[in-house]
Protein backbone atom coordinates (compact mmCIF):
# COMPACT_ATOMS: atom_id res chain seq x y z
CA UNK A 1 0.00 0.00 0.00
CA UNK A 2 1.54 3.26 -0.72
CA UNK A 3 1.00 6.90 0.83
CA UNK A 4 -1.45 7.69 -2.39
CA UNK A 5 -3.41 4.89 -1.66
CA UNK A 6 -4.12 5.90 2.72
CA UNK A 7 -7.07 7.86 3.57
CA UNK A 8 -7.28 9.23 7.16
CA UNK A 9 -10.94 8.79 8.05
CA UNK A 10 -9.79 9.97 11.62
CA UNK A 11 -7.45 10.97 14.08
CA UNK A 12 -7.32 12.15 17.52
CA UNK A 13 -8.37 15.80 18.72
CA UNK A 14 -5.20 18.09 19.26
CA UNK A 15 -7.36 19.63 22.13
CA UNK A 16 -6.66 15.06 23.74
CA UNK A 17 -3.69 14.50 25.21
CA UNK A 18 -1.93 10.71 24.04
CA UNK A 19 -2.73 9.28 27.12
CA UNK A 20 -4.62 5.74 28.22
CA UNK A 21 -8.05 6.32 29.45
CA UNK A 22 -8.42 5.67 32.69
CA UNK A 23 -12.10 4.95 32.52
CA UNK A 24 -13.57 1.64 32.42
CA UNK A 25 -14.70 0.05 29.51
CA UNK A 26 -17.50 0.99 28.07
CA UNK A 27 -17.72 4.33 29.59
CA UNK A 28 -18.44 7.36 27.51
CA UNK A 29 -17.03 10.02 29.86
CA UNK A 30 -14.14 8.85 26.70
CA UNK A 31 -16.88 9.77 23.97
CA UNK A 32 -17.74 13.40 26.03
CA UNK A 33 -14.20 14.16 26.20
CA UNK A 34 -14.13 13.87 22.61
CA UNK A 35 -16.53 15.49 21.26
CA UNK A 36 -15.43 18.60 23.42
CA UNK A 37 -11.99 18.42 21.96
CA UNK A 38 -13.28 18.54 18.77
CA UNK A 39 -15.10 21.51 19.12
CA UNK A 40 -12.15 23.23 21.06
CA UNK A 41 -10.42 22.39 17.68
CA UNK A 42 -12.72 23.93 15.36
CA UNK A 43 -13.49 26.77 17.11
CA UNK A 44 -9.51 27.36 17.53
CA UNK A 45 -9.73 28.29 21.29
CA UNK A 46 -7.82 25.42 22.83
CA UNK A 47 -5.33 27.89 23.88
CA UNK A 48 -7.81 30.13 25.82
CA UNK A 49 -10.01 27.67 26.83
CA UNK A 50 -9.97 27.05 30.88
CA UNK A 51 -11.66 23.69 32.11
CA UNK A 52 -12.99 22.94 35.97
CA UNK A 53 -13.45 19.29 36.80
CA UNK A 54 -14.35 18.15 40.55
CA UNK A 55 -14.27 15.30 42.57
CA UNK A 56 -15.93 12.62 41.34
CA UNK A 57 -14.68 10.30 37.77
CA UNK A 58 -14.05 13.40 36.00
CA UNK A 59 -11.51 14.84 38.49
CA UNK A 60 -8.43 13.48 36.21
CA UNK A 61 -9.86 15.00 33.36
CA UNK A 62 -6.63 17.41 33.74
CA UNK A 63 -4.90 14.46 32.19
CA UNK A 64 -6.58 14.05 28.79
CA UNK A 65 -7.08 17.80 27.21
CA UNK A 66 -4.47 20.16 26.23
CA UNK A 67 -6.15 23.06 27.61
CA UNK A 68 -5.77 24.71 31.06
CA UNK A 69 -7.49 22.62 33.74
CA UNK A 70 -7.96 23.18 37.59
CA UNK A 71 -9.79 20.96 40.03
CA UNK A 72 -12.34 22.25 42.41
CA UNK A 73 -14.10 20.24 45.68
CA UNK A 74 -17.12 18.14 45.32
CA UNK A 75 -20.12 20.10 43.82
CA UNK A 76 -17.79 23.66 43.46
CA UNK A 77 -17.19 23.45 40.06
CA UNK A 78 -19.88 26.75 39.00
CA UNK A 79 -18.44 28.72 41.57
CA UNK A 80 -14.36 28.30 40.87
CA UNK A 81 -15.54 28.97 37.17
CA UNK A 82 -17.33 32.14 38.25
CA UNK A 83 -14.29 33.38 40.03
CA UNK A 84 -11.88 32.61 36.55
CA UNK A 85 -14.76 33.70 34.20
CA UNK A 86 -14.87 36.85 36.18
CA UNK A 87 -11.00 37.63 36.67
CA UNK A 88 -10.25 36.50 33.13
CA UNK A 89 -13.47 37.25 30.89
CA UNK A 90 -11.88 36.95 27.65
CA UNK A 91 -10.91 33.15 28.64
CA UNK A 92 -13.31 30.24 27.60
CA UNK A 93 -14.46 28.61 31.11
CA UNK A 94 -16.24 25.50 31.53
CA UNK A 95 -17.08 22.63 33.56
CA UNK A 96 -16.95 19.20 33.53
CA UNK A 97 -19.39 17.37 36.10
CA UNK A 98 -21.47 14.43 37.04
CA UNK A 99 -25.01 13.56 38.09
CA UNK A 100 -23.54 13.46 41.57
CA UNK A 101 -21.40 16.46 41.94
CA UNK A 102 -23.44 18.61 40.53
CA UNK A 103 -27.30 17.54 41.34
CA UNK A 104 -26.34 16.59 44.59
CA UNK A 105 -23.54 18.54 47.00
CA UNK A 106 -23.14 20.65 44.39
CA UNK A 107 -27.06 21.67 43.72
CA UNK A 108 -26.62 24.89 45.18
CA UNK A 109 -23.98 26.03 43.67
CA UNK A 110 -25.11 25.37 39.70
CA UNK A 111 -28.46 27.02 40.33
CA UNK A 112 -26.90 30.00 41.85
CA UNK A 113 -24.48 30.41 38.76
CA UNK A 114 -27.89 30.38 36.53
CA UNK A 115 -29.43 32.40 38.26
CA UNK A 116 -26.52 35.23 37.88
CA UNK A 117 -26.19 34.11 34.58
CA UNK A 118 -22.57 33.90 34.58
CA UNK A 119 -20.83 33.68 31.40
CA UNK A 120 -19.30 29.78 31.77
CA UNK A 121 -20.14 26.45 30.27
CA UNK A 122 -21.26 23.24 32.00
CA UNK A 123 -20.93 20.34 30.64
CA UNK A 124 -23.32 18.18 32.90
CA UNK A 125 -22.82 13.74 32.49
CA UNK A 126 -25.77 12.17 33.40
CA UNK A 127 -25.14 8.08 33.93
CA UNK A 128 -27.85 8.08 37.60
CA UNK A 129 -25.49 6.73 39.66
CA UNK A 130 -22.76 7.52 41.68
CA UNK A 131 -19.58 6.48 39.24
CA UNK A 132 -16.59 7.02 41.49
CA UNK A 133 -17.47 6.74 45.16
CA UNK A 134 -18.96 2.78 44.79
CA UNK A 135 -22.62 2.98 43.21
CA UNK A 136 -24.47 4.90 45.50
CA UNK A 137 -27.61 6.10 44.67
CA UNK A 138 -27.79 9.83 43.07
CA UNK A 139 -30.05 12.73 42.50
CA UNK A 140 -30.61 11.52 39.17
CA UNK A 141 -31.27 7.71 40.16
CA UNK A 142 -34.47 6.08 38.11
CA UNK A 143 -37.34 4.71 40.15
CA UNK A 144 -36.72 1.20 41.00
CA UNK A 145 -33.20 1.01 40.05
CA UNK A 146 -30.99 -0.99 42.42
CA UNK A 147 -27.57 0.61 44.06
CA UNK A 148 -25.61 0.29 46.60
CA UNK A 149 -27.16 2.33 48.88
CA UNK A 150 -31.00 1.09 47.27
CA UNK A 151 -30.15 -2.24 46.89
CA UNK A 152 -34.01 -3.16 46.81
CA UNK A 153 -34.07 -0.30 43.99
CA UNK A 154 -34.97 2.93 44.31
CA UNK A 155 -38.15 3.92 46.09
CA UNK A 156 -39.95 7.50 45.44
CA UNK A 157 -41.86 7.42 49.09
CA UNK A 158 -38.60 7.47 50.80
CA UNK A 159 -36.10 9.16 48.46
CA UNK A 160 -38.27 11.20 45.74
CA UNK A 161 -38.21 11.38 42.10
CA UNK A 162 -35.14 11.58 40.10
CA UNK A 163 -34.36 15.64 39.62
CA UNK A 164 -34.33 16.58 35.95
CA UNK A 165 -31.49 19.15 35.68
CA UNK A 166 -31.79 20.43 31.83
CA UNK A 167 -35.22 21.35 32.49
CA UNK A 168 -34.67 22.78 35.97
CA UNK A 169 -32.05 25.22 34.74
CA UNK A 170 -34.35 25.86 31.79
CA UNK A 171 -36.59 28.25 34.08
CA UNK A 172 -33.85 30.24 35.75
CA UNK A 173 -33.62 33.54 33.90
CA UNK A 174 -29.81 33.99 33.30
CA UNK A 175 -29.80 30.29 31.51
CA UNK A 176 -29.87 31.20 27.85
CA UNK A 177 -29.02 27.49 26.53
CA UNK A 178 -30.39 24.07 28.34
CA UNK A 179 -30.51 21.18 26.54
CA UNK A 180 -30.13 17.70 27.10
CA UNK A 181 -28.55 14.84 24.34
CA UNK A 182 -27.22 11.50 24.70
CA UNK A 183 -24.35 9.20 24.27
CA UNK A 184 -25.60 5.83 23.29
CA UNK A 185 -25.78 5.61 19.90
CA UNK A 186 -23.97 7.31 16.65
CA UNK A 187 -27.18 9.36 15.63
CA UNK A 188 -26.92 11.10 18.80
CA UNK A 189 -23.24 11.46 19.48
CA UNK A 190 -23.43 13.62 16.49
CA UNK A 191 -26.40 15.88 17.97
CA UNK A 192 -24.42 16.01 21.01
CA UNK A 193 -21.38 17.86 19.61
CA UNK A 194 -23.52 20.26 17.65
CA UNK A 195 -25.13 21.02 21.27
CA UNK A 196 -21.83 21.42 23.16
CA UNK A 197 -20.26 23.75 20.11
CA UNK A 198 -23.46 25.58 20.34
CA UNK A 199 -23.06 26.23 24.10
CA UNK A 200 -19.31 27.43 23.68
CA UNK A 201 -20.49 29.72 21.46
CA UNK A 202 -23.09 30.97 23.53
CA UNK A 203 -20.17 32.12 25.80
CA UNK A 204 -17.71 33.35 22.83
CA UNK A 205 -20.96 35.65 22.25
CA UNK A 206 -21.14 36.34 26.03
CA UNK A 207 -25.42 35.27 25.64
CA UNK A 208 -25.52 34.25 29.52
CA UNK A 209 -24.97 30.54 31.17
CA UNK A 210 -25.16 27.60 29.40
CA UNK A 211 -25.51 23.85 30.07
CA UNK A 212 -25.25 20.75 27.74
CA UNK A 213 -26.57 17.73 29.95
CA UNK A 214 -25.67 14.14 28.43
CA UNK A 215 -26.98 10.59 29.33
CA UNK A 216 -23.86 8.79 29.51
CA UNK A 217 -23.41 4.73 30.72
CA UNK A 218 -21.55 3.48 33.56
CA UNK A 219 -21.44 -0.33 32.84
CA UNK A 220 -19.10 -1.07 36.32
CA UNK A 221 -21.15 0.32 38.72
CA UNK A 222 -24.61 -0.94 36.77
CA UNK A 223 -23.43 -4.40 36.54
CA UNK A 224 -23.76 -4.38 32.74
CA UNK A 225 -21.90 -5.04 29.87
CA UNK A 226 -20.71 -1.77 27.69
CA UNK A 227 -23.43 -3.07 24.83
CA UNK A 228 -25.93 -3.64 27.51
CA UNK A 229 -25.65 -0.71 29.29
CA UNK A 230 -25.98 1.48 25.91
CA UNK A 231 -29.71 -0.55 25.35
CA UNK A 232 -30.31 0.49 28.93
CA UNK A 233 -29.78 4.49 28.36
CA UNK A 234 -32.48 3.45 25.65
CA UNK A 235 -34.91 2.01 27.04
CA UNK A 236 -34.85 3.17 30.37
CA UNK A 237 -33.19 6.77 30.73
CA UNK A 238 -34.60 8.19 27.89
CA UNK A 239 -38.40 7.73 29.52
CA UNK A 240 -37.37 9.41 32.19
CA UNK A 241 -35.21 11.69 30.79
CA UNK A 242 -36.37 12.83 27.52
CA UNK A 243 -34.29 14.62 25.46
CA UNK A 244 -34.70 17.61 23.62
CA UNK A 245 -33.81 21.66 24.10
CA UNK A 246 -35.34 23.17 27.29
CA UNK A 247 -34.55 26.64 26.39
CA UNK A 248 -32.86 28.30 23.43
CA UNK A 249 -32.92 31.67 24.27
CA UNK A 250 -34.04 33.99 20.67
CA UNK A 251 -30.01 35.41 20.63
CA UNK A 252 -29.03 31.90 20.60
CA UNK A 253 -31.44 30.83 18.48
CA UNK A 254 -29.66 32.69 16.19
CA UNK A 255 -26.61 30.74 16.05
CA UNK A 256 -25.84 28.59 12.93
CA UNK A 257 -23.85 25.89 13.33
Amino acid sequence: MTDATVQVVYSRPKALTDTPTTYCPGCTHGVAHRLIAEVLDEMGIVGKTIGVAPVGCSVFAYNFFECDFVEAAHGRAPAMATGIKRVLPDRIVFTYQGDGDLASIGMAEIMHASARGENITVIFINNAIYGMTGGQMAPTTLPGQKTTSSPLGRDVEQAGFPVRMAEVLATMEGTGYSVRRSLHDPKNVRLAKKAIRTAFEVQKRGLGFSIVELLSTCPTNWGMTPVEALKWVEEHMLPVFPLGDYKVSPAVAEIKI
